[in-house]
């Protein structure tokens, strides 16, 4: 069973420019502030408090050790004095040490995250990943330990227990799915040099990518993947297929050892989650969101049900893009929509407003107060304490996400453009800022937030603002904006499906063989074809997704 997961990677708009990398240079986009936490990464601050959190991983395996926090046998046997102690003792160090944990860990992301190149950052990040190894071998003995205790004498007995009993129950179930204590260990041990090396050389890979695009000058220009994904909401429909064809271009220069990647990541999944006696990975991943089968494949349904109206959607943008910006030059008007006017704004530039970052400040902190002057006064503090890092640049990863840092405080990373798009997922991200500072008095074993919860918070914020500017948009602004949010509703409905059928598809290939990045763009296009069905020009859709 997971502790507590304090990053979350959130499914975004990809957002930035070369206008946007411009900007972040010119220092008109903020850079989220670092010295909070320490002044440096090669500072004696920070070395101190590295230090002593490796020190406080020795002394937890001590404690486990000499408390003997692991499964008991026999299995529910009663609460004893010294079962409460050593539960009350593991959990009140456990807890410390995350708290600890979420601070360093996350000082050390602020810079691997937004620079990818960072040799200092990256050595540390692999220094403590090291010792992260015992942490999880620790963590896997504390469910082991959890499992085999009786929970109801425990709630009796300890007032702890009582204000863990979610995580108490779950880590019951957990144990339940535990291979040998050799060989989880082995698991934790090797896992550096296994799924994590592989994440890590697909992470260094795509924020460090460059892609050659062509100017109208003639001239190639080197820019960020986030920069040409972002390209995608251009109003010229000229600059979109360009940068469309040019990411496709430029992943197939890194294909391969993207597909190594992903061939080992979904084979060692595969391989653990049948060891642990889930029936498929998908059912692994579903307890760890706090769901049930049942209840993914019900929303699946559902889903898929609602796939020909977003399909009659598509067709319709498709006529509507035809009818703005002229058919494609490369083919005649077509009545399904290519991949590179998915994300195409309606409307002319009046219809699509522009926000600078300041405006993006003050009308989400005059909306969020709309609703809760407390909800305000948190969004003006994160702004006034640059919690945000903003702008595109080379070797910053793509999208956006907001990591926990200390109790209460986050640090929220985006591709800021100027649109509205930019500012409703800068008000997600908030939104989850917002959710870290509601659990400031939890501790971290009470604070793990599935996917499920954490997004209701997000997309509430997400919502605050939408609702505030179509009160006083015109109806062409009207128009622009709920069908951008149409829009954000394909992808959460129809593309997540489709990136849902897909892996799938490769954990039930992947337990035969590896697969070749022609099979994995196959399943991709395969997937993109069953879901958005005839709203999506088969001969103009996005094999490497998956990449």
């Amino acid at each position: 069973m997971q502790t507590a997961c304090f990053l979350e990677l959130v499914v975004a708009s990809d957002e930035a420019t070369s206008s946007t990398q411009d900007s972040v240079q010119n220092g008109t986009l903020p850079l989220w502030n670092t010295t909070a936490f320490f002044p440096a990464l090669d500072s004696p601050e920070f070395n101190t408090a590295f230090d002593a959190l490796i020190a406080e991983i020795a002394a937890l395996k001590q404690l486990w050790d000499r408390e003997n926090i692991a499964a008991r046998s026999p299995k529910n046997q009663a609460t004893t004095a010294e079962i409460v102690r050593a539960y009350e003792a593991a959990t009140n160090a456990y807890n410390a040490l995350l708290d600890n944990s979420r601070v360093v860990n996350g000082y050390i992301a602020l810079f691997t995250t937004t620079d990818s190149r960072d040799a200092l950052a990256q050595a540390k990040r692999s220094e403590l990943q090291k010792h992260y190894v015992t942490l999880g071998v620790c963590g896997t003995r504390y469910t082991a330990f959890l499992g085999s205790l009786d929970p109801e004498s425990l709630f009796v007995a300890s007032e702890t227990a009582r204000t863990h009993e979610y995580y108490v129950r779950e880590a019951q179930i957990a144990a339940t799915h535990q291979m040998s204590p050799a060989e989880e260990e082995l698991s934790a041990l090797l896992y550096p040099s296994g799924g994590a090396a592989w994440s890590k050389l697909h992470g260094d890979l795509t924020s460090q990518l460059a892609v050659p695009y062509p100017k109208e000058s003639g001239e190639t220009e080197s820019l960020p993947m986030s920069v040409i994904r972002a390209m995608a909401t251009d109003t010229d429909r000229e600059t979109r297929r360009k940068a469309y064809e040019a990411e496709l271009t430029a992943w197939q220069t890194v294909a391969v050892p993207l597909a190594a990647a992903m061939n080992s990541i979904k084979y060692e999944t595969g391989a653990i989650a049948q060891r642990r006696g889930w029936g498929s990975p998908i059912d692994s991943a579903a307890f760890g969101n706090h769901i049930d089968r049942g209840t993914l494949d019900a929303m699946l349904s559902a889903a898929r049900k609602s796939f020909p109206m977003f399909r009659k959607y598509l067709q319709a943008k498709a006529s509507l893009v035809n009818r703005e910006q002229g058919a494609p030059h490369d083919r005649s008007p077509i009545t399904s929509l290519p991949w590179y006017d998915m994300f195409a704004p309606i409307g002319d530039e009046t219809a699509n407003k522009s926000y600078s970052w300041a405006e993006a400040e003050t009308f989400i902190a005059e909306q969020f107060g709309a609703y809760s002057p407390k909800l305000r006064q948190f969004a003006e503090r994160a702004f006034r304490e640059k919690w945000v890092d903003a702008g595109a640049r080379p070797g910053k990863r793509d999208g956006a996400f907001c990591m926990g840092m200390r109790r209460g405080e986050s640090r929220i990373l985006q591709n800021f453009r100027p649109s509205f798009d930019s500012v409703s997922t800068l008000a997600h991200e908030l939104g989850h800022g917002y959710h870290n500072l509601c659990l400031a008095d939890r501790t971290p074993l009470q604070s793990g937030t599935p996917m499920t919860l954490a997004e209701t918070a997000s997309i509430f914020c997400e919502t605050i603002v939408k609702e505030a500017v179509l009160k006083t948009a015109n109806e062409a602004e009207q128009v622009a904006i709920l069908e951008a949010s149409l829009q954000g509703q394909c992808q959460v409905v129809v593309d997540i499906t489709s990136r849902f059928q897909f892996e799938e598809a490769v954990f039930e290939r992947r337990r035969e063989r590896e697969l070749s990045v022609e099979e994995f763009c196959a399943l991709m296009t395969d997937a993109q074809k069953d879901t958005y069905g005839d709203g999506l020009d088969e001969t103009r859709m996005h094999p490497f997704m998956w990449a």
